[in-house]
């Protein structure tokens, strides 16, 4: 999706809602925030506590939000900066730096995430997302080769109690650094507002949300190094991708839940104009809420990093976990100091695979 498109979507749409939401009607009180100083100094600390600003500004010993308060902390240090980032007269980026420049760092990140949340599709994608200290990652292996050793049974005297057999994989999945360059200078921006500035970061949390929606379907295809991709069945005729081929795909899941199909927007349209399910109530959903129809149950979730002949089925609960070991960040001091063009936003993620057998894989083109 390009900028234009993402300009005419149906998230960036929910997003300006939420955001025209955020004008306070009623004032608030600043005194606190008059008294907290931010600075690069308060940057440091929050990251040697593991904190974004936004959260080390929540602290007790900070300004953390009263109860029925439309700002939170953040927000009122912009408001008491004077930043206005909506309404007939907007700041521009000129003022933004002239009136709060150690503000910048952190509202930049803020809205990148807000374009993150424009795709919630990863969030429906994976079964959880865990922190760890280490750049390498070892998963649980859960052997379910033989369900009748840890199936539910009544146990009698002697005998053996079931057992679920958890151990570690042969392969650690090392978590790997990503980063991307804001690659523009201070010039080119001074005269946007940072309305205009904010829908630019929103582009860019987007992108980096559907970069990693395309990791997940590689580790979903290929596995995480530890032997484990998704099995792969074919349809009944190579070339074509009929109903009964759906149901042969979600026939492979017990115990499991087929809730979840991945596919390109090839394999969608397909899927779409099945006469078996054919909606009339289709449109009118996909218009109010910009949901599709789900397929015997299953969400459709559109991702074209997935092979055109592919339809990618899987309990999600159980498939893929996401482990991280930075969050995502923004090099704040060259921000503050106007250095755009080197500025690093950054985050340090992989994904492994929980159980095998959660995912399945439809092939539609084979010999």
């Amino acid at each position: 999706m390009d900028f234009n498109q993402f300009l005419n979507s149906a998230a960036f749409a929910g997003v300006q809602r939420e955001v025209d939401r955020e004008r306070p009607e009623a004032p608030v009180d600043l005194t606190r925030s008059a008294a907290v100083e931010v600075s690069r100094d308060l940057y440091v600390e929050a990251e040697s506590r593991g904190l974004t600003l936004s959260e080390l500004l929540e602290c007790e010993e900070y300004d953390p939000t009263p109860n029925g308060c439309p700002l939170d902390a953040f927000e009122r240090q912009l408001a008491l900066a004077g930043v206005r980032l909506g309404g007939k007269s907007p700041t521009t980026v000129e003022q933004f730096f002239q009136q709060a420049p150690a503000l910048l760092p952190e509202f930049m990140l803020r809205e990148i995430k807000k374009g993150q949340a424009m795709r919630p599709e990863l969030g429906r994608l994976i079964a959880n997302s865990t922190s760890v200290a280490s750049n390498s990652y070892t998963p649980f292996f859960i052997d379910t080769s033989d369900d009748t050793k840890f199936s539910l049974r009544p146990i009698g005297d002697g005998a053996d109690v079931p057992q679920l057999l958890v151990t570690e994989q042969n392969h650690a999945v090392k978590v790997t650094d990503y980063g991307l360059v804001l690659k523009t200078s201070y010039k080119a921006l001074r005269y946007r507002t940072s309305s205009q500035f904010r829908v630019l970061l929103w582009y860019i949390g987007f992108r980096i949300q559907s970069d990693k929606i395309a990791m997940v379907v590689d580790t979903i295809i290929n596995g995480d190094g530890n032997n484990n991709g998704a099995t792969v069945v074919n349809t009944a005729a190579s070339g074509t991708l009929t109903y009964d081929d759906l149901i042969s795909l979600w026939a492979q899941f017990s115990p499991f839940e087929m809730n979840t199909l991945v596919c390109h927007i090839d394999q969608m349209k397909t899927i779409l104009t099945l006469d078996e399910f054919k909606d009339p109530m289709a449109g009118y959903r996909f218009q109010n809420t910009g949901d599709l129809f789900s397929p015997l149950g299953a969400r459709l979730i559109r991702c074209d990093d997935v092979p055109s002949d592919y339809v990618l089925g899987l309990d999600s609960r159980f498939a893929v976990e996401e482990v991280i070991t930075q969050p995502l960040t923004i090099e704040y001091d060259k921000v503050i100091e106007q250095r755009f063009e080197e500025a690093v936003i950054s985050e340090s993620v992989t994904y492994a695979k929980v159980i095998k057998e959660a995912s399945v894989i439809l092939d539609s083109v084979f010999t």
